[in-house]
C-alpha cells in the first residue's frame, strides 16, 4: 500500500524527494508563498498552483485516512469487522 507522500508524488508527477520536502515544510508551519519563493531548492520547479494542489490533496488524504480508521474502529466496536471489510475500507479512495 502506498504512503500519502507516494500517492501525492504519483498524482502530481513530481519526484518523491520534492514531495517529501514540501510535506515536511508544510508540517513545520511554512506557508505556500514562503515555500514557493524561498525554498525552491527543496521543491524543484513546483509553482504556487502545484504547491497549493499538493497542500489540498495532503489534507484530503490525511482526513480520508483518519476517517477510514474511525469507521473501522466503529465497526470493530460492534464486533462486525471482518478482514474482507477492513481491506475494502482500506482500499477505498473516497468515503
Amino acid at each position: 500500500m502506498l504512503t500519502i507522500n507516494e500517492i501525492l508524488a504519483q498524482e502530481l508527477g513530481q519526484k518523491q524527494e520534492y514531495v517529501d520536502n514540501v510535506v515536511q515544510l508544510i508540517d513545520e508551519g511554512n506557508t505556500i508563498p514562503f515555500i514557493a519563493r524561498y525554498r525552491k531548492e527543496l521543491h524543484g520547479s513546483m509553482d504556487d498552483t502545484a504547491l497549493r494542489t499538493l497542500e489540498e490533496r495532503l489534507a484530503y488524504l490525511r482526513n480520508l485516512t483518519e476517517r477510514k480508521e474511525s469507521v473501522k474502529a466503529s465497526i470493530a466496536e460492534q464486533e462486525k469487522l471482518t478482514d474482507e471489510l477492513a481491506a475494502a475500507i482500506d482500499a477505498a479512495q473516497t468515503l
